[in-house]
């Protein structure tokens, strides 16, 4: 990534792609990156809320601009073009901690199945993206739900990646959970990506987390969707939600 903030870009990021778009993940992460790198004063990343707007191509370049920061909570904004278009834009919020007043603890996956227990799978054809990561099943084979995919997932290459950066390329490996519920193939898109992080310092064993997508409502070419991320011990570490086109 070059430039030194607020404008960033990074030329022939082709390991990244599905089809004539970016994979979403890389591309938020690239936004992410660029935040950090243009203000790397800022506090935790606490949420997110991402518009895929446009094909994001193999080159890009990302503005970082700052919306309102307050005494905790700073709110920035991130645009990136591809191919002369506005592609993507993010809004980041980055928070604090303050002393905390009262607690809730962060929900346990069900029908939790280690990932040692689980085989591996292989990279879905025609999805070069997924071969930056490793794969396994997420469920027993009797757990299976409509509507729902659950897998295991761990990045090939995590050096220099810091935990929260790791989480926002990661979150949106799997395909939508509706493709579960699709009565035949077709393609599909996200539309947005909102999220929250369970903590500020998320871990795991061995790289492993455990994501999964479920449908809350698909119709009329739409699906409301749901994303969760629990690490090994099956702790939850990032809740999000996503509309997808549904084509075909």
């Amino acid at each position: 990534m070059t430039g030194t903030g607020p404008d960033f870009s990074l030329r022939g990021v082709d390991g990244w792609l599905q089809g004539r778009t970016m994979y979403g993940g890389a591309s938020s992460f690239l936004a992410y990156a660029a935040a950090r790198k243009a203000r790397p004063d800022l506090p935790p990343l606490r949420a997110a809320q991402i518009s895929f707007l446009a094909p994001v191509g193999s080159d890009v370049d990302i503005t970082v601009s700052s919306l309102r920061e307050g005494k905790s909570v700073a709110n920035i904004q991130t645009d990136m073009t591809s191919g002369g278009s506005l592609a993507h834009r993010a809004a980041w919020v980055f928070g604090s901690a303050r002393t905390s007043n009262g607690s809730v603890t962060a929900a346990r996956a069900e029908n939790f199945v280690p990932y040692a227990d689980l085989p591996e799978l292989g990279s879905p054809e025609g999805l070069h993206f997924v071969n930056n990561f490793e794969l396994r099943r997420g469920e027993a084979k009797e757990d299976r739900r409509p509507g729902v995919v659950r897998r295991w997932v761990r990045l090939r290459d995590r050096a220099c990646l810091d935990p929260v950066g790791e989480l926002v390329l990661i979150g949106d490996t799997l395909p939508p959970g509706s493709m579960r519920a699709m009565e035949r193939r077709g393609p599909i898109s996200s539309i947005n990506w909102s999220f929250t992080l369970l903590g500020d310092a998320p871990e795991t064993r061995d790289g492993w987390w455990l994501l999964e997508t479920a449908s809350n409502h698909m119709a009329d070419g739409f699906s409301s969707e749901t994303l969760r991320m629990w690490n090994a011990d099956g702790v939850q570490v990032m809740h999000g939600l996503q509309s997808v086109a549904i084509f075909g």
